[in-house]
């Protein structure tokens, strides 16, 4: 306990330290930030929490190949990745591209089977896919419409036309794109416990995914938009009956912009539940490139495509919170996207960041940012200090 004048004094203490950050990071900028390793050399790789599967740090995103990408560029984006940067690790999903919609749907996947095709080889890659939550939304992905739930027969029915299209025997990673019970997903406010429904067991899905794990359909699973209640649930259960599959991933979004929201309980369930994350739009959509900055974005940005995507980060406070980001990168001679992608990178949380592009400059760009050198003592408290006054921009 301090006297209220020590804390008085304590917090203008700390406010005058933060202007002081603040100002600094305004001023002209410092030479770019150096590599600490030579760009091009292979990304390290880590076992992913208790499975066998050994990824890289940086796994290649495709949910734009089939809409803003042809199959071609992410061909040539998937060359690039795992023949010059040493990646192994591709994220998929059963209903991407995004936004999904009947039309397109199962075009990523094309476009990655055409690559494994090309490619001949299949035992040096670790491919992830998702399978859809619970959506009454989504009718173009099983085949009588009915929407999509995590149901035995939606599981074998979506993994099994999943196989068909990536052309191959397997997936290394399947997860629950989404719950299958009521969650504010996707930067929704607070749970409403008025809006729960019945929902498909945590026992009757793990179930189901082990009938694809026992035919040898799927190596490992994980889950994905999860919460702590959702993360202990499922290893309970599979704590409880050792002939079900233990999730060993969480595909969560994590970035500068959304932080609070895994920090403030996932990062010490799935520590020690040994649960890794893979954090997913680190860049927050592009936002935290700073290209939404000016008066207009490019023609082919994401937002300006695909009207009401993403709405939450350009209806927000989340542009005045890049703003800050963008000023600390200036200062420590880092484009907006280094600085975001190093953050995002170094946390210690984080079993491998999923980034994307949609050109290979932006590719080259994203993986580069992976051999900057460490932030640094100073560098990480101007984040922290723009955190502090940011904690959940998109949200307010």
């Amino acid at each position: 306990f301090r006297p209220a004048n020590a804390r008085s004094q304590s917090r203008r203490a700390r406010s005058s330290s933060s202007a002081a950050r603040t100002s600094r990071s305004r001023a002209s900028a410092r030479a770019p930030a150096r590599m600490s390793t030579p760009a091009g050399t292979p990304i390290p790789r880590r076992k992913l929490g208790r499975s066998d599967l050994v990824v890289s740090d940086v796994c290649l995103g495709t949910m734009t190949w089939g809409k803003q990408n042809t199959l071609e560029e992410g061909v040539e984006q998937l060359d690039l990745a795992f023949d010059d940067y040493g990646l192994n690790f591709l994220d998929t999903a059963e209903m991407y591209p995004v936004p999904t919609e009947a039309e397109t749907q199962g075009k990523t996947d094309e476009t990655i089977g055409a690559w494994l095709k090309k490619r001949g080889r299949r035992d040096d890659v670790v491919l992830a896919s998702k399978i859809c939550g619970a959506s009454d939304r989504i009718t173009w992905v099983r085949e009588d419409g009915r929407g999509t739930r995590v149901t035995e027969a939606d599981v074998v029915e979506g993994v099994e036309a999943s196989l068909r299209r990536l052309g191959t025997d397997y997936i290394d990673l399947l997860q629950i794109h989404w719950p299958d019970r009521y969650v504010n997903l996707f930067g929704a406010g607070t749970y409403d416990p008025r809006q729960e429904r019945d929902a498909e067991p945590f026992h009757a899905q793990l179930a189901a995914l082990r009938t694809l794990v026992d035919a040898g359909k799927v190596r490992e699973i994980g889950v994905s938009n999860e919460t702590p209640y959702g993360v202990c649930q499922f290893v309970k259960e599979a704590e409880r009956d050792a002939s079900l599959p233990r999730i060993c991933s969480i595909q969560n979004s994590y970035s500068l912009l959304v932080r609070s929201d895994f920090e403030s309980g996932l990062t010490e369930t799935c520590s020690l539940e040994d649960v890794g994350l893979l954090a997913y739009s680190p860049l927050a959509g592009g936002i935290l490139t700073g290209k939404y900055s000016g008066a207009a974005a490019p023609p082919g940005a994401r937002l300006n495509l695909f009207p009401g995507f993403m709405d939450r980060y350009g209806q927000s406070l989340a542009k005045d919170a890049v703003a800050e980001y963008e000023a600390v990168a200036a200062f420590w001679g880092m484009t907006p996207a280094q600085l975001a992608l190093k953050w995002c990178y170094t946390r210690p949380h984080v079993a491998s960041t999923i980034i994307g592009a949609t050109t290979m400059d932006q590719l080259r760009e994203n993986i580069d940012a992976y051999f900057l050198a460490d932030l640094g003592e100073e560098c990480e408290l101007a984040v922290e200090d723009v955190y502090k006054r940011y904690r959940d921009p998109s949200k307010t």
